[in-house]
């Protein structure tokens, strides 16, 4: 896409290009112009958890991997996908507009997928390229990512508003996961959309149904504008007895455009019209290629936003 403003500067330069070229009798440069494609880096690292939709088998990338390369050749931007920690260490880093996690755990350390982790100052790298204006999208398991501490030693950790005190990683991100539902862990509740003009939403009517495997969430940051929320009366298991919660919002953190969307579970899901479209406009948003209504909702949409959940009882003696 050409900026008007860049296509200005360019006619400028082809006019005394072609001026000099006529007096000097040079080859005239190439008069096609477009901007670059934007860049984004997908990171699928899986320092706990690995969910079946960020492996790679045979030397293929994964499914999140493979969706988000080809939402780039239909949206206009680029795509590198790694599961390399050291990443965050190089200068190829700073080649990127934004990054798209699917992640978990303490990606400092190698633990599951035995990738290379990030290191401590890599992780501050991000941090600050956020807030100088690096987009960040974060997908369903990047919410399970950097836990304050202690974890996962001591899950009863988790039922507890940090605020302030919560992990950097987290505060950027905007909220942390608690716990997701057992037996079943698949579930199907409606999404209520709280904000049909966000970009991929155009035409979709509120509620939707979806089959997932939802997170509970905690320590929204209040400054959000939620874009979507669950209809928890939908749900069983301890963990959705409380009120309806975000599982979609966008932020501002510094001048990095922050986007969260907390589906992506299941491997069908990465087909799905709703989920990839409002996925996209996420992505667009991020990398400053789309528009979006920024207002702070986060008490209208979710007045319950703070309700932290009943803990499952404890697992019978065997």
């Amino acid at each position: 896409m050409t900026h008007r403003s860049d296509r200005r500067e360019f006619l400028r330069t082809l006019t005394t290009a072609t001026l000099t070229a006529a007096t000097a009798g040079l080859a005239l440069p190439d008069q096609s112009f477009s901007a670059p494609n934007k860049s984004l880096l997908v990171f699928t690292k899986s320092s706990g958890f690995e969910h079946e939709v960020v492996k790679r088998k045979d030397g293929k990338l994964s499914i999140a991997g493979t969706a988000v390369t080809e939402l780039g050749q239909k949206n206009g931007f680029d795509v590198t996908c790694s599961k390399d920690g050291r990443i965050f260490d190089s200068k190829d880093f700073h080649n990127y507009q934004a990054v798209f996690f699917f992640t978990t755990g303490d990606l400092t350390q190698s633990a599951t997928d035995k990738n290379p982790p990030m290191s401590p100052a890599g992780k501050q790298t991000l941090l600050t390229s956020i807030e100088q204006g690096l987009g960040f999208v974060g997908c369903h398991a990047a919410s399970d990512t950097f836990h304050t501490p202690p974890d996962p030693a001591d899950l009863s950790n988790r039922y507890i508003a940090h605020g302030a005190q919560s992990d950097p990683y987290l505060r950027m991100l905007g909220g942390e996961f608690i716990i997701h539902g057992r037996d079943p862990r698949l579930q199907t509740a409606n999404i209520i959309i709280n904000d049909p003009s966000f970009p991929g939403l155009a035409g979709v009517q509120s509620p939707v149904s979806f089959n997932e495997e939802w997170y509970s969430l905690k320590d929204f940051a209040t400054d959000m504008h939620v874009i979507a929320t669950v209809d928890t009366s939908m749900l069983k298991n301890e963990c959705y007895q409380r009120r309806p919660y975000p599982v979609t919002w966008a932020r501002m953190n510094g001048k990095g455009r922050v986007f969260f969307i907390a589906m992506g579970d299941r491997p069908e899901n990465w087909q799905n019209a709703f989920f990839l479209n409002l996925l996209a406009g996420g992505i667009r948003w991020s990398l400053g290629e789309a528009k979006a209504d920024l207002s702070q909702n986060l008490l209208a949409a979710a007045p319950g936003y703070a309700d932290i959940p009943p803990k499952f009882p404890p697992a019978p003696a065997k």
